[in-house]
């Protein structure tokens, strides 16, 4: 079973980024560089020559990152505190490995309780060193910051991942082994997706020390391998990660994989010269057992990237193991053979990730990077001999399938080998044109600035824009804040997205984070008009299809097709659009496409209203009615009022409802009340001729309404029969979104839509303003208009019922674009609402690449090292910030609050919680999540349950209670004055 390398993340020595590590392999460039000053003071511990004295080292060189303390601890919830306390290797996988599934298509936040593993090679913990030692200083989160084990365990725990989760030490091996490992774990189905990852970091000289103690460190700090001048190792740092997947699960649109992993082995020397002593026997028998598992040869590889320390026994031992096992190359050219050592140097727990990392890109990109001191090779290796070289530039490698041995050997002698090949590529052709909606999400609106400016300017004009926008939606889409850019071709996408971010600080942060609250009305008739949704139509297969399926359910009834109708304004007899008797299955055929259409990208209503013949879709929506009979019911009721004699007409007055009863009697009706002062008569012609004069010799604004029939009256009284008696039996709805009735104007039953229901509908009034009021308080934060114009959102403006709904029309009339129906699924998405973006896209659009990384915030930093704590002395570690973080300690008592209110109890409360997590007071306010924005945890619970007894004088709290119950601060400030015994005013939290 192949298993893809689907992505990948790094950091190394002079290249932050995978896109900067392949250019400085390519460019043949060298990461080291003299010790920073913020590690250790080199001069204090180097000895110019030997003998080496105790504690000496013998370089003031090595090959650093940069800033290896940047860490957006908020973002994955961590208290600041804790992050303060946690070895800064777990900060730097966790970030590596949410940026390699980024980097495979993969959106982090998507899989929450999936079974992904997590596999973490590390052989050190410099951090450990400076912090465990002193005794007194010991605190909860200090013991969970430290560990092999927390590696692994904090990047399962902070995505929720449920799948092994172990880290690996087989010193210089350990990356390269837990690569070995996940493999194994996916061929055994103990996970579906696995991230690994090394890593290392130098904080102090003590491994320094020990290879200058035991003669393996090179003077100069730099690995040439298999060079002449080759003079011991030199030290590196960073962190790499790799996703891999089985390759049969690999799905249709996830991008390319940079390589396959095809087979893999893990054994020790055992028994020779010195537990550190490398043997050939036992790399040849590795290599050889990797191969076989691979189901290949030597013979096969066309490169080989291998452990190559540039020691002088290391490099000879293993190319005579690379010479016995794959130098059997007859008719063949010679295996090339590289060290990424060279570049970045020997960086121990992430040596075999790094090694990995670069073979997998010369795979990618077919290409061996150059050997860095190729042109020094040693004579001594008898490379040709052995059908080996060294790649003095980059070499192009051939067309099809490639296959290359990766080789990592550790200190104490457990070696790897893992053999990868290439992966197939899938050209997909490109179509231009289409929609796209650019999703971005964060964790606070300014962690959305900065990744949409990152997303802006990765934009590349060349490419195609609804890719790129759907690869944002697939992998951007997760986090809680967010905002999305609609455009049709990426045009100006600069001044689209100033825009965006401008529109984003009016809005309400706090209400984007709780699922909206989804309302559909169904407009009635009068709103059709000719070619309504077609500019849908044109931009989205999937209302195209709905559309039809539409189509096909009314066809039987109507006689012929209803969207021939839309499409010229006259039907397949002539009929015009605007006849009743094709309005209505019009309308009906609209509003179906429209919501099996949000129903496609996983948009329900809650609550459903419809006006009129609107009603019958809004039944359908809600499981009221089957399809099928939904649309036999609309050309039955449309038929049935056609038939009636021409006659009779409508009078829109601006008018209050309980002063429209004195225009009402005998074939006058109120046929609807829309709203405060809006109403509208029915009744014949010279009736409602008389109603107008009235209402205007009174001042009131009317206008007649163009219509064939008079509506909701009398007039219809001789058809309802005949409607009641065709009208299908309701359909149980348990668990659908809420109808209210337009009839009664309240909430309705699914029993309540019998024959005589519909009947009462035809000829009574609409109440609309008593359907707005209900759903007014059922409090729905988006109200969406299903029909082809806003006219029910005007009317609910005008009644200012609702006013903090956001009102939406995905068709808002002639002018519709098209664009419309993405911009309601943006404005769904950025309050909350996730979204299934696939059928929005075209077929040949759905493809994911590779989006530059999320950019993680670092205005606070947490670091410790042998410069800022000194040689077995222990300090705090330093957060480079406005403020310190505080030890974990007593709280000083607040002045005189013997008979606390509610005010002081939320200010001991926000001390208490500063204190536990190292906040600042000023950034802690009453609705903000424990969990999500300060990163309370149980820890922390029980250190807030003791701290705030002393704080208030109080019985002590219940920890459990804390963690399980509560939200935000507002509720924990109300649990503490409850047990505090503290009359609470009503309302509390909201004005604490």
């Amino acid at each position: 079973m192949e298993i893809d390398v689907t992505g990948i993340a790094c950091r190394f020595p002079g290249a932050d980024g995978v896109e900067a590590f392949w250019d400085m392999l390519l460019r043949g460039r060298n990461g080291t560089r003299v010790v920073p000053e913020d590690r250790w003071w080199a001069d204090d511990f180097v000895s110019p020559a030997p003998p080496y004295g105790t504690g000496k080292v013998n370089t003031r060189h090595g090959a650093f990152i940069d800033d290896p303390e940047r860490f957006d601890h908020g973002f994955f919830g961590i208290a600041p505190s804790e992050a303060a306390a946690t070895d800064i290797q777990q900060r730097l996988v966790l970030q590596a490995g949410y940026h390699a599934l980024e980097d495979a298509g993969i959106d982090p936040q998507s899989l929450r309780g999936s079974t992904t593993g997590v596999f973490v090679g590390v052989m050190s913990s410099d951090w450990g060193a400076l912090h465990l030692t002193d005794y007194a200083g010991m605190t909860p989160q200090r013991g969970v910051g430290n560990g092999y084990c927390m590696l692994a365990n904090r990047v399962s725990y902070a995505l929720d991942l449920t799948g092994p989760s172990m880290s690996v030490d087989t010193a210089c091996s350990s990356s390269l082994t837990a690569v070995h490992l996940a493999a194994g774990a996916l061929r055994a189905g103990e996970c579906d997706l696995a991230i690994v990852a090394g890593v290392n970091l130098m904080l102090t000289p003590i491994l320094s020390i020990f290879y200058t103690q035991a003669g393996l460190s090179a003077p100069d700090g730099r690995c040439r391998p298999f060079a002449k001048s080759g003079g011991g190792i030199g030290r590196g740092e960073g962190v790499g990660a790799v996703v891999l997947r089985r390759s049969e699960d690999r799905p249709d649109d996830a991008p390319a994989p940079y390589a396959t992993v095809r087979g893999s082995f893990v054994g020790q020397d055992g028994r020779s010269n010195g537990i550190t002593a490398p043997t050939r026997r036992g790399q040849e028998r590795v290599i050889a057992a990797a191969l076989r598992s691979a189901g290949h040869t030597g013979a096969d590889l066309h490169f080989v990237e291998a452990h190559g320390t540039g020691t002088t026994l290391g490099d000879l031992i293993e190319t005579q193991a690379l010479g016995a096992t794959c130098g059997d190359r007859v008719g063949r050219a010679p295996l090339v053979v590289g060290s990424v050592k060279g570049n970045i140097g020997h960086t121990e727990g992430a040596a075999g990730i790094a090694g990995f990392i670069k073979a997998c890109l010369s795979m990618h990109h077919r290409t061996v990077p150059p050997s860095l001191f190729a042109d020094d090779e040693n004579p001594a290796l008898d490379l040709a001999e052995r059908n080996l070289k060294l790649a003095v530039s980059a070499e192009k490698l051939p067309r099809g399938d490639l296959l290359a041995g990766v080789s990592s050997f550790g200190l104490g002698g457990t070696n790897v080998h893992v053999v990868i090949g290439s992966a197939p590529r899938v050209r997909r052709p490109i179509r231009r044109g289409g929609i796209g909606v650019l999703t971005v999400s964060g964790n606070d609106a300014a962690a959305l600035r900065r990744n949409l400016d990152r997303l802006v300017a990765g934009f590349d004009p060349t490419e195609h824009w609804p890719r790129y926008c759907y690869s944002t939606n697939q992998v951007k889409a997760g986090g809680t804040q967010r905002i999305a850019l609609v455009t049709r071709d990426g045009a100006d996408l600069a001044g689209e997205a100033e825009v965006a971010l401008h529109r984003l600080a009016r809005r309400n942060e706090r209400a984007r984070r709780r699922r909206p609250r989804i309302a559909f009305v169904y407009t009635g008739q009068g709103s059709q008009y000719r070619e309504m949704g077609l500019a849908l139509r044109e931009q989205h297969s999937g209302f195209a299809e709905a559309l039809a399926e539409a189509d096909a359910l009314l066809e039987p009834h109507f006689g012929g097709s209803v969207v021939r109708a839309i499409e010229t304004g006259e039907d397949h007899l002539g009929r015009s659009l605007d006849d009743t008797v094709v309005a209505q299955p019009a309308l009906f055929a609209l509003q179906y496409a429209l919501t099996t259409t949000f129903a496609a990208h996983g948009v329900r209503p809650d609550v459903v209203l419809g006006h009129s013949v609107g009603e019958i879709a809004a039944c359908a929506a809600a499981g009221v009615l089957d399809p099928a009979a939904a649309a036999a019911l609309v050309v039955t009721r449309g038929a049935l009022m056609g038939a009636l004699p021409a006659g009779g007409t409508m009078l829109a007055a601006r008018l209050p409802a309980e002063l429209a009863d004195e225009f009402v009697s005998g074939p006058v009706a109120l046929a609807a009340v829309n709203g405060p002062d809006s109403v509208t008569f029915s009744g014949p012609v010279e009736r409602i001729a008389e109603v107008a004069d009235q209402l205007n010799g009174r001042g009131v604004h009317t206008r007649e309404l163009v219509v064939s029939h008079a509506f909701h009256s009398p007039a219809m009284e001789p058809v309802g029969g005949e409607l009641a008696a065709a009208a299908p039996l309701p359909a149980e709805s348990a668990g659908a979104p809420i109808v209210i009735s337009s009839v009664t104007g309240t909430a309705a039953e699914a029993a309540d839509f019998t024959g005589d229901y519909w009947r009462a509908q035809l000829l009574g009034t609409v109440d609309f303003l008593g359907a707005a009021r209900t759903l007014a308080d059922m409090e729905p934060s988006h109200i969406i208009e299903i029909g082809p114009r806003s006219t029910l959102l005007s009317l609910l403006a005008a009644a200012d019922l609702i006013p903090d709904s956001q009102r939406i029309a995905p068709v808002p009339g002639a002018a519709a674009t098209g664009l419309d129906f993405a911009d309601a699924l943006a404005a769904l998405w950025q309050w909350g609402l996730d979204i299934d973006w696939r059928p929005l896209y075209a077929e040949h659009d759905r493809v994911v690449g590779r989006l530059p990384g999320y950019v993680f915030a670092d205005e606070e930093r947490f670091f410790a090292s042998a410069a800022t704590v000194g040689p077995l002395v222990h300090t705090q570690s330093v957060r480079t910030a406005t403020a310190p973080v505080r030890e974990v300690a007593s709280v000083p008592p607040a002045d005189d609050e013997s008979q606390p209110d509610v005010g002081v109890v939320h200010r001991a409360v926000i001390r208490v919680l500063a204190d536990v997590g190292g906040h600042r007071e000023d950034a802690l306010h009453a609705a903000a999540d424990l969990r999500d924005d300060l990163g309370f945890d149980s820890v922390q619970a029980m250190q807030f349950a003791d701290r705030i007894v002393n704080e208030l004088d109080m019985p002590r709290l219940d920890p459990v209670a804390i963690q399980d119950n509560l939200t935000t601060i507002a509720d924990l400030t109300k649990l503490v004055a409850g047990t505090a015994g503290v009359a609470q005013p009503e309302h509390t939290g909201a004005g604490i």
